[in-house]
């Protein structure tokens, strides 16, 4: 019998330094592009790729994400008394009908391998997603969502599988980069994977970015892994064990990715979704050009 990705996992319990002092008392997860925050779009590709159960993975400071998945029955009961029907979906529908939220709090950081580690519980013996809210991605308009796109070649290969994307040679040290051996379109097996190579130690360009498909063995083996950058549990490390035992693929996943992480790809990410916003967009490409700016909007994903 085939299995399916049911479950998602999000590891959130960072500390967002980056964007301090916004990220003091409200996680980075919460920072929102135009009017919803990157948790959300993270949970609208999970559940669009068929996700009945969202793990979240949080930290002390995290509650603000479990009371924005939350029901709040004095904003629904003042909606309703006001009128404001399309609000009132628009609340009511951040979290979907039967899609379950489960928390799991981890007490240390220790690093993005035992953030997934402490969803075992809840995953069991069943393969999982993990998607890092940090790496927005835009759907693409032919083939869906990434975590979409790789659940479908899950479902035929029935193996884990990371998603990857070509980098400049001169980046390969700020991400993990596969060792490609051809295997399909835009489908590579891996034979190795090394955590922030330097360019001239790089096995290839194609480095793994915040969504993975991953089967439950991975639990074992972070269970026995060394910790390595940082004094951490790295995912990485791992994966690189679990190369040993089970086939992992590598997937070119079609769309655009904003590393939401950095505050310029932030800021890139909000105007390209404010200009594409169904309410705002028009106006807001009107001030830009009023303010001066001259630009060729960026053409949606597939067109």
């Amino acid at each position: 019998m085939k299995r399916q990705v049911r479950k998602a996992v999000f590891p959130v319990a960072g500390l967002g330094t980056r964007f301090l002092p916004a990220t003091k008392a409200s996680p980075k997860e919460m920072l929102p592009i135009v009017d919803k925050p990157l948790i959300q779009y993270g949970v609208e590709e999970a559940v669009a790729a068929g996700v009945e159960t969202l793990v979240f993975i949080i930290g002390r400071t995290k509650n603000a994400i479990a009371d924005h998945f939350d029901k709040a029955y004095e904003l629904e009961a003042e909606l309703e008394a006001r009128h404001k029907t399309d609000l009132l979906q628009v609340v009511r529908g951040i979290v979907p009908h039967g899609v379950e939220c489960v928390y799991v709090r981890q007490a240390e950081a220790l690093g993005l391998g035992h953030a997934v580690l402490c969803a075992r519980p809840v995953v069991g013996d069943e393969p999982f997603a993990v998607i890092l809210a940090d790496d927005l991605i835009e759907e693409d308009a032919r083939e869906g969502g990434t975590m979409s796109q790789m659940a479908r070649h899950f479902n035929k290969y029935q193996c884990s599988i990371l998603g990857v994307e070509r980098v400049p040679k001169t980046e390969t040290n700020k991400y993990g980069i596969v060792h490609p051996l051809p295997f399909a379109n835009r489908i590579s097996n891996v034979d190795g994977i090394v955590e922030k190579p330097k360019p001239e130690d790089a096995p290839s360009d194609l480095a793994v970015v915040g969504r993975y498909i991953l089967t439950p063995r991975i639990f074992d083996l972070l269970t026995r892994v060394q910790r390595g950058a940082g004094n951490e549990i790295q995912l990485t490390d791992g994966i690189a064990a679990l190369l040993a035992e089970e086939q992992v693929l590598a997937y070119e996943f079609s769309g655009r990715r904003h590393d939401c992480g950095s505050k310029l790809g932030y800021l890139i990410a909000t105007v390209e979704y404010g200009l594409r916003h169904p309410e705002l967009g028009d106006r807001f490409r009107d001030y830009l050009h009023a303010f001066g700016c001259r630009f060729d909007e960026p053409a949606s994903v597939g067109d």
